[in-house]
């Protein structure tokens, strides 16, 4: 007997959605921060007089000269800040390698395709794009990244009920997304290198992770660590933020007796809202404020390295994605989960094509040297996942009641056991509770149907003596 095929987006395991369910609500929150900064950034750059004092800012510098470390605010955000951000990326890796879907190389199989071509049409939209229209191809990493807080943001702001399934899988998707984007920035934009300062760095890893190894407790110790490795490695010429990412991937994410949570996932508890709430919007506030006159952005569509990026982030992530996802459920023989339909897929694959905090950064080292160029390039990064936005909303939207149904069934509890129905049906005790609310509730009705039987006997004897006494 051939055993049943795999459904694919299913529904979650309770601590998984539990995991989820922690994790999307603070990068929710740091979303619509970053909204506010991106639109702030806008303002602050676009009015006329203001403009001079973000440029300013912008390009203030600060910090010890001699340790080369003598960067503007705009390069804090960029190199600094945003170590932090990848710092978080790398833990979250960590953790779906060793508890979370990516541990199962099965369930594995269906985010890291729709990952990989999630990135890969996308840069090659780009390279067609600006091969057939004589642009330059060093930009072709820009639309391959998608920026997971813009996402949930955009569905906290349209208040779509999209299932935890669903989200689950854009949450995959993008740490896969940043793992490949990480190694596409260490590989492709690291120039010079400086082996002495590189060395350092890794000797400063090494250091760490014995530490952590060894048990060794205190935010005094790995703070400081944490900046001189990121010194380090800012010094050697590959990207400061390896430095964070490296640093996460190193702490332990699986649990051990008596422990209710991993060291990793305490920390990234502790660390996520920093990164959310501080680090990406203020990395966008010194990075998305462009010009976006109407020329400006009519030049989007006449220049090929600007539509590149908008084709790829709107057309490539969402045909990657969902081209992944499909050819993934069709040659391993898996269908799709029976609450979902291949027009939800297509959706997030759409919303996947918001590429804010890391295509903004790609776009920088991509044509470092080329203010022009560079700003030409951001304001088509905001326009692509402006569009991208767009699309999905309108998208989800056509299949929102739906999703409230799955949302509310997910989240009933009749038994107010504090764990979802949908994850007791095979225990008899829930049956059992079940059964004993039933039957006070049928005690209840038996009740109240014995007192309104009672009543009505009493209004027709008291209507019979009244006919009665008329009668006399």
């Amino acid at each position: 007997m051939s055993a049943p095929p795999r459904k694919v987006l299913g529904r979650l395991s309770l601590p998984e959605r539990t995991f989820v369910a922690d994790a999307l609500r603070t990068e929710t929150v740091g979303g619509v921060l970053l909204l506010i900064a991106a639109v702030a950034a806008l303002i602050w750059a676009n009015v006329p007089a203001l403009h001079s004092s973000y440029e300013s800012v912008s390009h203030y510098h600060v910090g010890p000269a001699a340790l080369g470390l003598d960067l503007s605010v705009e390069h804090w955000a960029a190199d600094g800040l945003l170590a932090i951000f990848f710092f978080v990326a790398g833990i979250e890796l960590k953790r779906e390698l060793v508890a979370g879907d990516l541990k199962d190389p099965k369930a594995a199989a269906l985010p890291v395709v729709a990952a990989l071509c999630g990135m890969a049409v996308p840069a090659l939209v780009y390279a067609l794009t600006n091969l057939t229209g004589g642009g330059s191809l060093a930009g072709w990493a820009v639309p391959t990244a998608t920026d997971i807080a813009f996402a949930l943001a955009v569905l906290a702001v349209i208040g779509t009920w999209l299932p935890s399934a669903l989200r689950a899988f854009l949450l995959t998707l993008a740490v896969v997304d940043d793992l490949f984007a990480i190694l596409i920035i260490a590989v492709f934009f690291t120039a010079d290198i400086d082996f002495a300062a590189l060395g350092g760095a890794a000797a400063g890893l090494a250091v760490f992770w014995f530490l952590l190894r060894r048990g060794v407790r205190g935010w005094y110790v790995y703070v400081p660590l944490a900046l001189v490795i990121w010194a380090l490695m800012y010094n050697s010429g590959v990207h400061a933020t390896i430095a964070g990412v490296a640093m996460g991937l190193m702490l332990r994410c699986s649990t051990r007796e008596g422990e209710k949570h991993s060291p990793g996932e305490h920390i990234e508890h502790l660390v996520r809202p920093l990164s959310a709430g501080l680090a990406v919007p203020l990395f966008a506030l010194f990075s998305a404020g462009v010009s976006v006159s109407g020329g400006a952005l009519g030049d989007v569509f006449r220049q090929p390295e600007t539509l590149g990026v908008v084709l790829g982030l709107v057309v490539g992530k969402a045909l990657g994605i969902f081209g992944g996802t499909w050819l993934t459920a069709r040659f391993t023989r898996a269908s799709l989960s029976d609450d979902l339909a291949w027009a939800d897929v297509f959706a997030v694959a759409t919303l996947a094509g918001i590429g804010f905090t890391v295509s903004l950064l790609i776009g920088e080292l991509a044509f470092d040297g080329d203010a022009t160029l560079t700003d030409e390039v951001k304001a088509a990064v905001l326009l692509g996942s402006l569009i991208a936005a767009t699309l999905a909303t309108v998208l989800l939207k056509l299949r929102n009641a739906e999703y409230r149904r799955l949302y509310e069934t997910e989240e009933r509890d009749e038994d107010h056991s504090g764990i979802p129905d949908v994850y007791e049906e095979d225990d008899p005790a829930y049956h059992l509770r079940m059964a004993a609310i039933y039957e006070r509730k049928a005690a209840e009705h038996r009740r109240i149907a014995e007192l309104k039987t009672a009543e009505r006997l009493a209004e027709v004897a008291g209507g019979a003596g009244e006919e009665d006494d008329r009668r006399a």
